[in-house]
């Protein structure tokens, strides 16, 4: 007679200074047949989350060193954490915390002295509600869509599996790397892409290209990772393809990637008067009659094969 697969196990972050609520939690939920991992404060929970990925996590609103709502939006700069419910343990039913717990991350909030039949019906849903969550993304990751989400201020809001992989390979997820990229992802945001331009980071190795898909709303805009030429082959390409001068080509090549003239003239050492002229020029061998459209002939050719 063959075994029954092991039913497979929850695993619980419990972030809490109190070692009585650690111990009732404790015994709460090894009853629910879930696996405890205990944190006394807030660093360290970022510390375990670097290695362990919880399924979900129960955090403290009022812990010393680092309140809750810091230690949540720390946690969820951590792209691995994307689908990881938070639910904060509070004394305080205010409005004004419980704002404050979702506002930094959270998705739900449960008062002391806790009621052990509801946190778990609670947990079940939000446990459910990430599969569904992780499912799709590993759909979108099945097409080969390397997707991520940002707000306008460039963090991460979430990742399918493979982008989360590939961030990490290109090293853009240690923290002064990931904080260059967020700023230019937002200076790059705030001059308003179509879909379809392209931005390779700056200063940042080897790293992906990255697409404008789409703005979901004002504080959610869709973007895929790329992989991309190099300046100089993508420079040459232009230039063979559309008749232009090396100089014209830099300067599209900029254009296609959302590039003020402003900016064009600062990276290539002409003046923005100058950048306008050789536009000119890009405008009448392409063809086109504005920026948008040059920028979408060039991001087409270099997108070919």
């Amino acid at each position: 007679m063959m075994n029954a697969p092991e039913t497979r196990r929850d695993t619980v972050l419990v972030v809490d200074d109190s070692l009585d609520s650690i111990r009732m939690l404790n015994d709460v939920l090894e009853t629910a047949g879930m696996t405890v991992l205990v944190a006394l404060e807030g660093a360290q929970a970022l510390n375990i989350t670097r290695n362990i990925v919880p399924d979900i996590i129960l955090l403290d609103a009022l812990m010393p060193n680092m309140d809750g709502f810091e230690t949540c939006r720390r946690l969820k700069r951590n792209p691995a954490l994307t689908d990881v419910p938070i639910i904060f343990m509070t004394g305080l039913s205010d409005t004004e915390h419980v704002v404050m717990g979702l506002n930094s991350g959270g998705v739900d909030y449960v008062t002391k002295p806790i009621k052990a039949d509801e946190l778990i019906a609670r947990m079940q849903v939000h446990l459910a509600n990430a599969r569904m969550a992780q499912s799709a993304r590993l759909a979108l990751d099945q097409t080969g869509q390397y997707l991520f989400a940002v707000d306008a201020q460039g963090h991460l809001l979430w990742a399918t599996p493979h982008a989360q992989q590939r961030l990490a390979q290109s090293g853009l997820q240690q923290p002064d790397n990931l904080q260059a990229l967020e700023q230019q992802l937002a200076h790059w945001l705030s001059h308003g892409p179509q879909a379809g331009h392209h931005m390779t980071p700056e200063g940042l190795g080897e790293s992906p290209g990255v697409e404008f898909l789409a703005a979901i709303s004002a504080q959610e805009f869709l973007l895929r990772l790329v992989e991309v030429s190099s300046t100089s082959d993508a420079t040459e390409r232009l230039r063979e393809t559309f008749a232009v001068t090396g100089r014209e080509a830099d300067v599209l090549l900029w254009i296609a990637n959302g590039k003020t003239n402003r900016e064009i003239g600062q990276i290539l050492d002409m003046s923005p008067r100058t950048v306008n002229k050789h536009l000119e020029q890009v405008f009448r061998k392409l063809g086109v009659e504005n920026r948008t459209a040059a920028a979408a002939t060039a991001i087409r050719c270099l997108a070919r094969v």
